[in-house]
C-alpha cells in the first residue's frame, strides 16, 4: 500500500511540475519585450519604437500607424535626424527614406538646431545622471555638456531631473542598438526644432 501511495504522490508531483512549466511558458510567451515603470501624474511618456504593437499590422497593413515623415528641412543623404519639439529620431538612408523612426526622452541640455557629426561612441559607460548606459553615440557639446544618444542598461527611460544638466538623449534598448549599427563616427546628425 505504501508503494502505491509513493507512486501516486510521485505521479501527481510530475503532473504538477508539468502544469507549472506549461503555465510559465504561456506567461513568458505573452510578456512584453521590455517592461516600463508605471507612470505617475506629471511624468513624461515613455518613448516608443516605430514598430507597431504586437497584434497590429506592420507598415501598409491594417492597424499600422506610420511614423511622421522625415522633416523636410533636415538636409539630404544618409543622416540621423533629431527633432527637438517632436522628441523623435529618424535614421535616414542615402536615398532620403527613413530606415527607422522612434520617440526619445530628451536630455535637460539640448543642442541648437543645426548640422553635427558623430564624434565618439562608447559601448558601455556611466551616464551623466549616474545610470549605466549602453550604445552611446555622441555628437555635440553644449556649454560643457556632451550630448549623445544612449539607452539605460536596465531599459528604463525616465524623464531626467530638470534640476540636473545632462546630455543623454534616452532611447529604448532596441532603438539604441539600431542607432549603434547605423551611426559610426563621422555620421551626419541634423537637429531640427
Amino acid at each position: 500500500m505504501a508503494g502505491r501511495s509513493s507512486a501516486a504522490v510521485a505521479g501527481l508531483t510530475v503532473a504538477a511540475l508539468a502544469g507549472i512549466g506549461f503555465l510559465a511558458f504561456q506567461a513568458s510567451a505573452s510578456a512584453p519585450d521590455h517592461l516600463t515603470p508605471a507612470h505617475h501624474s506629471g511624468a513624461s511618456p515613455s518613448p516608443s519604437s516605430s514598430a507597431p504593437p504586437k497584434g497590429k499590422g506592420g507598415p501598409g497593413k491594417p492597424g499600422a500607424q506610420a511614423a511622421p515623415a522625415v522633416p523636410a528641412d533636415s538636409g539630404t543623404g544618409r543622416r540621423v535626424v533629431y527633432a527637438l519639439d517632436a522628441r523623435r529620431v529618424w535614421l535616414v538612408g542615402e536615398d532620403g527614406k527613413a530606415r527607422r523612426s522612434y520617440e526619445v526622452t530628451p536630455s535637460t541640455v539640448s543642442p541648437s538646431p543645426g548640422s553635427y557629426a558623430v564624434t565618439t561612441r562608447t559601448e558601455t559607460t556611466p551616464g551623466s545622471d549616474g545610470i549605466a548606459v549602453v550604445h552611446v553615440v555622441r555628437f555635440a557639446l553644449v556649454e560643457g555638456v556632451t550630448i549623445g544618444f544612449s539607452a539605460a542598461q536596465d531599459g528604463s527611460t525616465p524623464a531626467p531631473d530638470p534640476q540636473s544638466r545632462t546630455g543623454g538623449v534616452r532611447e529604448s534598448l532596441k532603438d539604441a542598438e539600431a542607432m549603434w549599427r547605423f551611426a559610426p563616427t563621422g555620421t551626419k546628425v541634423v537637429v531640427v526644432p
